[in-house]
């Protein structure tokens, strides 16, 4: 009978007629079994129009009750039991009572099993209700989780294979991912293989079947982020995001509010995966991709969304970053909500109930709030701030629903306050409570990333306390966490390595502890990673200069304690692992594979052409890295700016070479492929000549001279460190407060020669001496820091018994190399073959600026060698370089430009304002350059910002694109001494009867010899010192 067509009086008024009728009934019997079903039924319909309770249970009861009388099973008693089931159902889904779940799951398990032929239910809606009734139970958190959601799963794979229509499917399967959320909020319920595993699987082949729903798709996205979250698979967080943005395409009949929700949500996901996959790695390619990502968000976030602080904190941090790895600071987010202070007053108010459920949105904001605190050096604020810290963390611990890593990260976050608050006032109490908070969290917390994430929150507070107190213990303990976070590659990027590396060596240094070779070595391991991290050789140079202490002092003190270990060949091989890195990494990148073709031709070609395709990323110009977003839509393609293509690109190169390394290290004979050189090669820069290195080190100080088989190790005198910084603070000062040609410059330059000769030439000398070095020999000074700015070549006077005035390049022909690699480089035989005949030259001019020109470009074009001459208009960067590509010899007449901080903008000026930079010279490939003759100012300088190891100046760009010999200078040069110095230059080299040796090697005895004409000439010291000789 239809009682739906009846009013609530009407129901109510039978109700009170079978009442007054079912007593009167036998207490067994059919007829009492029918007027209870009847009752039962009235009641529910009761229900359905009033939503009373009472009525539900009481039909419930009811219909249990007739159930029992129902001795035999019939087709009425068959009815009977699939109405009770609903019924149960839906008081379960209605009221959500634990013994509802309990007994629904039971009978609806038993429906599934017992088919008859008089199905009241159809099958598919049982095992739909059935999906329900175990989603609520892992809900009330009544029964093994897991297992309920496995189930779940296995039913709802039954019905991706029914005839079920799709949006009843659809909202079936939602189920799923609602139970998932369940189970993530109950402590130590981790779900990786048991759970994760097949509910990704399942939903794969869900969306194969609805390839357009929203809901399944991005759950499938959910459950792989979740998965990647916990074992930190690349490979599930590309699938994810690959997921998402299909969902910001699909074709949709939704309401556009709708379909914003589920855009917002896919775009939460994919700027979140993208974060936490940086956050894990700290990989520039995951920097750029989360920069950009989160960008993306943000600009289409309204300014109250919920989310949008998050977003512009982490879009903040982002940036930020981005601006410390690589000097880009374009698209630097700066929003000034992001620092401000929030109210911790009423924040602590919201924690009123300890056994509350809190979302992970409000704890977030707590995290937030606490993070925000570090802008602030208000001492009081900071002390509000670890008083609500401590709040939240006692909070914490009540609260199950809390996820596990957030308790760390308070434990971290009150560590940080406390340090911040020491920074501020210098009392050790703080920190001692720092450290004691930290070890609390490790007590508590033990997994991977538990013990990752506190040591690396405790590395601040132990360094301030062994500043302040030099414990042992806390030596020990900081060093034992540097080790740890050092070897840590799946948590930490390079950038992160190398400095926790720099940091265990010099606390190792200090303290003199036992690790201390091992940090040596390890942080030389991480040097080349966390230059690579950058893409472009000017963003390597920022990070050099970022860590320049690291740099510029690391290998000097190494290779000073080798060498006070006894091992002074180990030293000199530290010193050349530690200079002129971005020369010997692009010298890497043109490594000769001829030796290998032999063994391997393809292989030789993979590596040739990956070795291309690397150095014209590296040497390309670092793009503008804006991110502008403003004008993005969702639907647009998700290509990155141009400086994140190129760190896209790099490091996909850097990975696919180091796997062909690897491959060619396997061959007979290749292990040893692209290994920093030992010193039995290195020995070789010493084949032509004694090669002289100075390691200049505030441990100590030593003079190294590598002979062709032999070395000596010159010791110093305890004030060596500290006189060679005055002298190159005194020539520094004279040069930036006195005109060149000052007698004030003048004097100030004799003193620093003169003291120069007494602190090193007059040693050196003596060595040179006693290992029957004769005179006019060829020597290489291979200097480091300030020795790198200082005119060794032009030490003296030096004391004689003729009275005669000699310097050091009168006893010896001096040459420059930045490295012993460098050297062994410049003396290789030319690939075609070594030519003896007159080299042609190639004359690059611009007299229109300069007075004195006119008479050295003359005196070029009369040599009796072929010249072709570029000169004014005719000079473009393009016609120099194809030039260079075909002339042994090249002349430059113009003026050479510093930029500070920027040596790869160094630059030939050449007309129209037009000029040749460093970095296009260093891209040119010439295979027939020999020597470079550069008349023009500053080729040889160092700015203040460069670190002197690395040689990054315009005669060493032409050393390193194929020059054998170069001459430069290292300062301003005297244009009117251009026209003298070269014709006794060209008169010297081209007409000296040397047989057997190539003209380039007899380069440095010219230049010598043009030299001392010019002194003769009475030129003032400053003009002929300027001139200096690099490569054979």
């Amino acid at each position: 009978m239809d009682t739906k067509k009846y009013s609530l009086p009407d129901i109510e008024g039978t109700i009170f007629a079978l009442e007054s009728i079912i007593p009167s009934l036998p207490r067994f019997g059919r007829r009492r079994a029918f007027y209870l079903i009847r009752l039962g039924t009235w009641r529910f319909d009761h229900y359905i129009q009033s939503g009373s309770k009472e009525q539900l249970d009481k039909s419930i009861l009811h219909l249990v009750e007739a159930q029992l009388l129902s001795v035999k099973p019939t087709a009425t008693s068959i009815l009977l039991f699939h109405i009770l089931v609903n019924y149960l159902f839906c008081r379960l889904v209605k009221f959500k009572q634990s013994d509802d779940v309990e007994s629904c799951v039971k009978y609806l398990r038993y429906l599934r099993n017992q088919r008859c032929q008089l199905e009241v239910t159809p099958h598919e809606d049982v095992t739909l209700n059935l999906v329900r009734a175990l989603e609520i139970r892992v809900e009330l958190n009544t029964c093994d989780i897991k297992e309920d959601i496995k189930e779940m799963t296995i039913l709802c794979r039954e019905l991706l294979n029914s005839d079920i229509s799709g949006s009843v499917l659809e909202n079936q399967l939602l189920s799923l991912p609602i139970a998932f959320d369940n189970l993530k909020i109950v402590p130590n319920m981790l779900p990786v293989e048991e759970v994760l595993d097949p509910l990704i699987e399942f939903f794969r082949e869900a969306i194969v079947r609805l390839p357009y729903s929203y809901h399944l798709s991005l759950a499938l996205a959910i459950f792989l982020a979740h998965r990647f979250y916990q074992n930190h698979s690349i490979i599930d967080s590309e699938e994810a995001i690959t997921i998402l943005k299909k969902i910001l395409t699909f074709p949709s009949d939704l309401p556009q509010d709708h379909r914003s929700q589920f855009q917002d949500a896919a775009l939460a996901g994919i700027a979140g995966i993208s974060y936490r996959r940086f956050s894990l790695s700290n990989m520039p390619e995951y920097l750029e991709e989360a920069t950009f990502l989160s960008r993306v968000y943000h600009s289409s976030a309204s300014r109250d969304h919920p989310l949008r602080p998050l977003l512009s904190q982490r879009l903040a941090y982002l940036t930020e970053q981005r601006e410390i790895e690589f000097g880009v600071e374009e698209g630097r987010y700066r929003d000034p909500d992001v620092f401000k202070l929030p109210c911790l007053s009423s924040l602590a108010a919201s924690i009123t109930d300890p056994n509350s459920s809190i979302s992970d949105e409000q704890w977030e904001q707590h995290l937030r709030a606490l993070d925000s605190m570090k802008h602030t050096d208000d001492i009081a604020e900071i002390e509000e701030a670890i008083k609500y810290c401590r709040l939240v963390l006692a909070s914490s611990h009540c609260v199950p629903s809390l996820e596990h890593r957030n308790h760390v990260k308070l434990y971290v976050a009150l560590g940080s306050l406390l340090f911040h608050a020491f920074r501020r006032t210098g009392k050790l109490e703080y920190i001692d409570e720092s450290i004691a908070v930290l070890h609390d969290g490790l007590k508590t917390y033990d997994t991977p990333d538990d013990r990752f994430t506190l040591a690396f929150g405790g590395v601040l507070s132990l360094t301030a306390r062994i500043l302040q107190c030099q414990q042992k213990e806390d030596v020990d303990e900081l060093i034992q966490i540097f080790a740890s976070l050092t070897n840590d590659d799946t948590r930490l990027g390079p950038s992160y390595r190398f400095r926790f590396s720099y940091a265990w060596a010099t606390l190792a240094d200090c303290f003199g502890h036992p690790s201390l070779t091992d940090a040596y070595e390890n942080v030389f391991k991480e040097m080349q990673d966390y230059l690579s991290y950058a893409p472009t050789l000017e963003s390597q140079h920022y990070r050099l200069v970022s860590m320049r202490e690291g740099f510029q002092d690391l290998p000097l003190f190494y290779a000073s304690y080798q060498i006070k270990k006894g091992q002074p060949r180990k030293a000199i091989e530290t010193l050349e692992r530690g200079r002129a890195l971005l020369w010997s990494e692009m010298r890497d990148f043109r490594t000769s594979t001829d030796q290998l073709r032999a063994v391997d031709p393809t292989l030789a070609a993979e590596f040739e052409a990956i070795n291309k395709d690397l150095e014209q990323v590296t040497m390309s110009m670092a793009p503008c890295g804006n991110m502008e977003t403003e004008s993005i839509k969702v639907e647009d393609s998700w290509t990155t700016d141009p400086f994140s293509h190129l760190v896209a690109k790099q490091r996909q190169f850097l990975g696919d070479r180091n796997k062909l390394i690897s491959r060619i290290r396997a061959l007979p004979n290749f292990g040893n492929f692209l290994e920093p050189p030992s010193f039995d090669v290195l020995r070789s820069a010493a084949l032509h000549g004694p090669v002289i290195i100075i390691n200049h080190c505030m441990w100590r100080s030593d003079l190294l001279v590598l002979f062709r088989d032999s070395l000596s190790l010159i010791t110093t005198t305890h004030d060596f460190y500290r006189l060679a910084i005055e002298l190159g603070d005194r020539l520094v000062n004279a040069r930036k407060h006195r005109r060149l040609e000052s007698k004030e410059y003048g004097r100030a330059l004799r003193s620093v020669l003169q003291s120069l000769y007494e602190l090193v030439g007059k040693p050196v000398i003596e060595e040179l001496r006693k290992m029957k070095i004769p005179e006019q020999s060829r020597v290489w000074w291979c200097p480091t820091s300030v020795f790198c700015h200082l005119p060794l070549h032009a030490m003296g006077p030096i004391p004689s018994d003729d009275g005669v005035t000699r310097y050091f390049s009168d006893i010896y022909i001096p040459s420059y190399t930045p490295s012993l690699s460098a050297l062994i480089a410049s003396h290789k035989p030319q690939a075609e073959g070594q030519t003896f005949q007159k080299p042609s030259i190639l004359l690059v001019a611009q007299p229109e600026s300069l007075k004195h020109a006119i008479p050295e470009i003359w005196t070029i074009q009369r040599l009796t060698t072929t010249v072709t001459s570029l000169i004014s208009k005719n000079a473009t960067p393009s016609s120099v370089v194809e030039g260079l590509r075909h002339h042994q010899f090249s002349h430059f007449v113009c003026h050479g430009k510093l930029e500070e901080g920027k040596p790869f903008n160094a630059s030939f000026k050449l007309s129209g304002g037009r000029k040749l930079t460093l970095l296009e010279i260093v891209r040119s490939q010439l295979p027939t350059a020999e020597f470079a003759f550069l008349s023009a100012c500053h080729t040889a300088e160092l700015t203040e910002k460069s670190i002197p190891g690395e040689a990054l100046h315009l005669t060493a760009a032409m050393q390193y694109c194929g020059f054998r010999s170069v001459v430069g200078t290292m300062w301003e040069m005297a244009d009117q001494d251009g026209q003298y110095l070269a014709e006794d230059f060209y008169k010297s080299i081209l007409s000296s009867d040397e047989p057997g040796v190539p003209y380039y090697e007899r380069s440095a005895r010219a230049l010598r010899d043009a030299v001392k004409k010019l002194r003769s000439k009475k030129a003032s010291l400053e003009r002929w010192v300027n001139y200096v000789h690099y490569g054979a």
